[in-house]
C-alpha cells in the first residue's frame, strides 16, 4: 500500500530523531541509509565501526532537498577537508589496520534540514571516483558538481584513479596513457527522473538510494553516453523546470571489471525560495493567458480551419513566422497563391512532424551534434509532408488543422500541469535560439500525466479530422488542385478572344522583343543631317 506523503514524512522525521539521538551521534552500517534531522549549531557526529579488513575505501555522502549541508573530516572545517552543498560527500582512504571513520554533520540554515546519509564501501580493485582531482580543492573529490539555466544542466567531475591496497601508494595520474594507468578507466553517465509534480522531500530521499549504488543505478537509471578518459568529464542536458532529476556517474575498470558510483546530485531546475517563477508556480500569469487563448484558436482551427480557410492561413502563417519566418507572404491574398498557402500549410505540419522524430531517443544520437547535419535532416523529415501530400491539398488542410490545432491545447495544459510534450517544441526552439544547445542531451521522462495528455491529443486530433471531413464531404473539394487551377486558367485564355490575357504575346517573342530594348541601349547615336550620298 502506497503511504501518503504526509505519513511519510512523519515516519523519516521519527527515524531521522532516532537515528541523531541527543548526544548528535550518528551510528552507521556500510550500505545502509540513515534519515538525519541538521541544524547550525549543533554538529552531528557520524561514525561507522567494525569495517572489514578487505575495505579500501568508504565513500560517505549526504543529501538535503533544498538547503545545503556542510560534512568534514573534523569539527572545524577547512576548504581542502570539507564540501558543502545539497548533495555532497567524502571519500576516506583507509590507512591498514583502520577500522572505524568519523565524520561530521551540520547544515547552513537556522532550521532543522530533513537529510539522508549513506557510506558504500570498496575494495582494493575498484576503482577510486575524483582520485585524479586537479580542479576541486577536495584532494580526492567523488562529487558531481552540477549548475543549471533555464536552457540547458551542466555536470562536471574529476577524473578517477585506479584502485589499490591499504598502505599502498596511489598510482601516479599522469604517469602514461597505457592499458596500466587510468586512462583505461570509462565512465557511464546515468540519469533517473522523479515523479512528475512532486516536490516532496521524502519521495527525493526514497529516490535518491535507488541512485547511490553501483547495482542500483545500473536497474533504475538510464545510461546515457560513455565517456573515456580521452573526453572531457562534463556534459550537458536539457533543463526541466520543476521536474526532478538526479544524476549520477559509474566509473568503470575494464581490466578487472570492477566498478564504483560517484556521490548522486539532483535537481529541480528552479528555486523552491523565489516568489516568482519558484518550483511551485513556474508559469507567470502573462504566459498561462497567452497559451490558453492560442488553445482556443487551436480547437477553432481543430474542428473548423478547412471551412474558414483564410483564418487558417492567418493563423498558421503567424506560427511560420515565429518559428523561424519560413515563408515570404506578401503576395498570399493573390488569387494564384493557392500553391504557397499548401506549401505553408504542409511546412507548419512537416515542423512539427520533424520537431516529434527528433524529440524520440533519434535526438540524442552524437551524430546530430553538428548543427549543420542536424538542420539538413530536420529540414527534409519537414519537407517531406508537403511532398508527400502535394497531390492531395485537401487531406493535407485536414490532417494539419487536427494535428496542429490540438497540439496547442498541449502547450496549455503544461501552463498548469508538468507534462514532456511541451518539450516537442520548445527543445527546437531552445536550439533555434541557443548557439550551444546542440551539444545538450534532450531526454526526457514519460510518465502517467505524458500518457493521458498523448491521448488527449491524439483524441482532439482525430475528432477534428473526423468532424471536418464529415461537414465536407458533399462540398466541392476545396481548395482545388494547383495544376488543376493552372490548366483551367490556360484553356480559358486559350478560347476567349475577349479576355485581355488572350492576346498577350508568347512567352518567346516577349522574351525577345525585351532583348532587342536592351540592344537598343548600347547602340551608339547616328549623327543629324544629310546621309545619302550625293549624286554626281
Amino acid at each position: 500500500m502506497r503511504l501518503p506523503p504526509c505519513v511519510l514524512l512523519l515516519l523519516g522525521l521519527a527515524e531521522a530523531l532516532r537515528g541523531a539521538g541527543a548526544l548528535g551521534l550518528l551510528e552507521l552500517s556500510l550500505g545502509r541509509f540513515r534519515n538525519v534531522l541538521l541544524n547550525q549549531t549543533n554538529p552531528v557526529e557520524a561514525v561507522i565501526r567494525n569495517i572489514a579488513s578487505n575495505v579500501t575505501v568508504v565513500i560517505f555522502q549526504v543529501h538535503a532537498q533544498q538547503n545545503s549541508v556542510v560534512i568534514s573530516f573534523d569539527k572545524n572545517p577547512s576548504a581542502n577537508s570539507s564540501g558543502t552543498g545539497v548533495d555532497k560527500g567524502l571519500i576516506s582512504i583507509l590507512r591498514p589496520q583502520q577500522s572505524v571513520c568519523t565524520w561530521y554533520l551540520r547544515s547552513l540554515d537556522a532550521n532543522q534540514v530533513l537529510s539522508t546519509a549513506i557510506s558504500i564501501p570498496y575494495m582494493e580493485k575498484d576503482p577510486i571516483p575524483g582520485g585524479c582531482n586537479l580542479e576541486f580543492d577536495l584532494e580526492v573529490d567523488p562529487n558531481i558538481y552540477l549548475d543549471y539555466t533555464l536552457v540547458d544542466i551542466h555536470i562536471k567531475f574529476a577524473p578517477a584513479n585506479l584502485g589499490y591496497a591499504r598502505g599502498a601508494n596511489p598510482p601516479a595520474c599522469d604517469s602514461g596513457t597505457g592499458q596500466n594507468s587510468r586512462w583505461r578507466l570509462h565512465y557511464d553517465v546515468y540519469q533517473y527522473f522523479l515523479p512528475e509534480n512532486n516536490l516532496s522531500e521524502m519521495v527525493l530521499m526514497s529516490h535518491i538510494r535507488k541512485m547511490s549504488e553501483v547495482q542500483s543505478i545500473k536497474a533504475n537509471g538510464v545510461k546515457m553516453l560513455t565517456l573515456t578518459t580521452d573526453d572531457k568529464t562534463n556534459v550537458y542536458f536539457s533543463s526541466l523546470p520543476g521536474q526532478g532529476v538526479i544524476y549520477n556517474v559509474i566509473v568503470w575498470d575494464p581490466l578487472w571489471n570492477t566498478s564504483a558510483a560517484y556521490i548522486p546530485v539532483h535537481t529541480y531546475a528552479c528555486s523552491f525560495v523565489d516568489l516568482v517563477d519558484n518550483c511551485s508556480s513556474l508559469s507567470k500569469l502573462s504566459t498561462k493567458i497567452f497559451f490558453t487563448v492560442l488553445a482556443v484558436l487551436g480547437l477553432f482551427t481543430c474542428f473548423f480551419g478547412h471551412r474558414f480557410w483564410k483564418t487558417v492561413r492567418l493563423i498558421l502563417t503567424a506560427v511560420a513566422g515565429i518559428v523561424g519566418g519560413l515563408l515570404l507572404v506578401a503576395s498570399w491574398w493573390r488569387f494564384g497563391s493557392v500553391l504557397l498557402c499548401m506549401l505553408l500549410i504542409g511546412l507548419v505540419l512537416g515542423f512539427l512532424f520533424s520537431s516529434v522524430v527528433f524529440f524520440t531517443p533519434l535526438g540524442d544520437y552524437r551524430v546530430f551534434r553538428d548543427d549543420v547535419v542536424f538542420w539538413v535532416t530536420f529540414s527534409s523529415v519537414a519537407l517531406m509532408i508537403p511532398v508527400l501530400f502535394v497531390g492531395c491539398p485537401r487531406i493535407l488542410n485536414l490532417l494539419a488543422c487536427g494535428i496542429v490545432g490540438s497540439y496547442s491545447v498541449v502547450l496549455a495544459i503544461a501552463c498548469y500541469v508538468y507534462t514532456s510534450l511541451a518539450y516537442i517544441t520548445v527543445d527546437l526552439l531552445r536550439r533555434i535560439l541557443n548557439d550551444y544547445f546542440s551539444r545538450a542531451y534532450t531526454n526526457v521522462p514519460f510518465q502517467t500525466n505524458d500518457f493521458i495528455i498523448l491521448a488527449v491529443w491524439i483524441m482532439l486530433a482525430l475528432s477534428g479530422v473526423t468532424v471536418q471531413l464529415r461537414r465536407e464531404r458533399s462540398e466541392v473539394p476545396f481548395p482545388p488542385h494547383p495544376y488543376l487551377i493552372w490548366k483551367r486558367e490556360r484553356e480559358r485564355r486559350s478560347t476567349n478572344i475577349l479576355d485581355p490575357s488572350h492576346h498577350i504575346r508568347p512567352l518567346r517573342e516577349r522574351i525577345h522583343s525585351k532583348l532587342l530594348q536592351i540592344k537598343e541601349l548600347f547602340q551608339k547615336e547616328q549623327p543629324a543631317g544629310e546621309r545619302t550620298p550625293l549624286l554626281l
